[in-house]
């Protein structure tokens, strides 16, 4: 499934995303397609505050001697979403710098599918390792490819 999204975005050439041979607007342009990644972070953050303040055994938060089933679930999507983010925001922007000028919608079709990833993964999560193993891959394993792209790209620069 990734690999038809991002070969979709790819062969989008400049009709999903317009064109630019200036690289700080395609540097800008990444950086807004980017924020549904925060979006995703901020969406995690709130669960967990919404969590905790709904709950006499989680009010106290993080220095609490417990805490609830479902906030200590929503801290170890955070966790993860926090750390997909931290990889995939740097990779898409040092692609943005090294793809080809009319390829940018491969930037889009990576941020789709992140966000496809993170909505997947929260809702498989309660099944455990196998309800969340779609989500985490669409997210993931994109990312991985856009970093070994980009590692390829710079060195063949």
């Amino acid at each position: 499934m990734s690999l038809i999204v991002i070969l979709a975005g790819w062969l989008s050439r400049d009709t999903i995303v317009a064109r630019s041979d200036d690289p700080l607007a395609r540097l800008l342009l990444a950086l807004r397609l980017d924020l549904a990644l925060l979006a995703c972070l901020f969406v995690a953050i709130g669960r967990v505050a919404h969590g905790r303040y709904t709950s006499a055994e989680d009010i106290g938060g993080g220095a609490a001697p417990t805490e609830s089933a479902p906030v200590r679930e929503g801290r170890a999507q955070l966790q993860n979403t926090l750390e997909q983010v931290v990889l995939a925001l740097p990779a898409h922007l040092a692609l943005a710098t090294l793809l080809p000028p009319d390829r940018m919608g491969v930037i889009a079709a990576l941020v789709l599918l992140f966000v496809a990833g993170r909505i997947a993964f929260t809702r498989g999560y309660a099944r455990g390792g196998p309800g969340r193993a779609f989500g985490f891959g669409l997210t993931f394993y994109p990312t991985a490819a856009a970093l070994l792209a980009a590692a390829a790209l710079a060195i063949g620069n």
